[in-house]
């Protein structure tokens, strides 16, 4: 069986996506993906994604970690898969698609700068020394001192892996403080079980966290990644954090066809 496959980036988010409407791709084969993901026998990447239809949106979003196994919600690849879903001329500027965590609104225009809507925020965990939230995926957020030379992949192991979250586990950011609307983060993602170059529910985390914990009082916030700039706006109601948006650009990296 041959496969057309596509490869697209979100500041350094990388992922392999698959145009599967005919839904032949055998979605079960978890070695299969997990093959496809790496980055030495297989096309490379942090993540798969397919594309289906859906009888009320314009599709479906169907994500896998780079380990084979379906997951939570990745607002990096939800962008990502806009720019594939544009290119494949399903949509033009505005879309609404259906993913693991409900239903997203997007926007994109012509640079292929994407808007994604992520879910409400109503709780915020905050504790003395991190905060936890559920941005489509559970995040812990935390400061470290001298960021650029963090041990992220052994210290997010530690955490991911720890008694704090169980089997499940949570992706981990760790974060530094720029400015009053600028924050510099590093993540470790479960499933990847490494650091990413960026995290799309990750920075969205960090960004509503900041905020609840008083480091800003901004609701448009940048994220630096290692793989970009990202920006994130929010309002506020009551405790509940709405209306929120992941910003930044999706970008094409190339496609191929193989056997499988």
């Amino acid at each position: 069986m041959s496969i057309t496959f596509y490869k697209y980036q979100g500041t350094g988010n990388d992922f392999v996506i698959i145009d599967n409407r005919d839904l032949s791709f055998p979605k079960n084969n978890t070695k299969l993906i997990e093959h496809l993901c790496d980055r030495r026998f297989g096309i490379g990447g942090d993540g798969l994604m397919l594309l289906e239809n859906d009888n009320l949106t314009d599709f479906k979003m169907v994500y896998y970690n780079s380990d084979g196994n379906e997951s939570s919600m990745c607002g990096n690849g939800g962008r990502c898969l806009v720019a594939f879903a544009k290119h494949l001329g399903m949509v033009e500027k505005e879309t609404t698609f259906i993913a693991t965590d409900g239903l997203h609104q997007a926007q994109i225009n012509d640079e292929n700068i994407v808007s994604l809507q992520m879910i409400d925020v109503a709780e915020v965990k905050i504790e003395s020394n991190y905060v936890f939230l559920n941005t489509g995926s559970p995040h812990h957020v935390q400061f470290v001192d001298d960021l650029e030379h963090f041990d992220v992949k052994t210290e997010g192991a530690k955490i991911r892996y720890g008694n704090l979250y169980g089997k499940p586990g949570s992706n981990i950011n760790f974060v530094k403080q720029i400015s009053d609307t600028e924050f510099s983060i590093r993540t470790y993602e479960r499933g990847v079980e490494d650091e990413t170059l960026s995290c799309g529910t990750g920075a969205t985390a960090v960004a509503i966290a900041m905020h609840a914990i008083g480091k800003t009082s901004k609701n448009e916030i940048t994220i630096n990644v290692e793989g970009g700039k990202l920006k994130v706006s929010f309002e506020k109601e009551g405790e509940t954090y709405k209306n929120v948006h992941l910003i930044g650009p999706a970008k094409f990296v190339f496609s191929g066809s193989l056997t499988i």
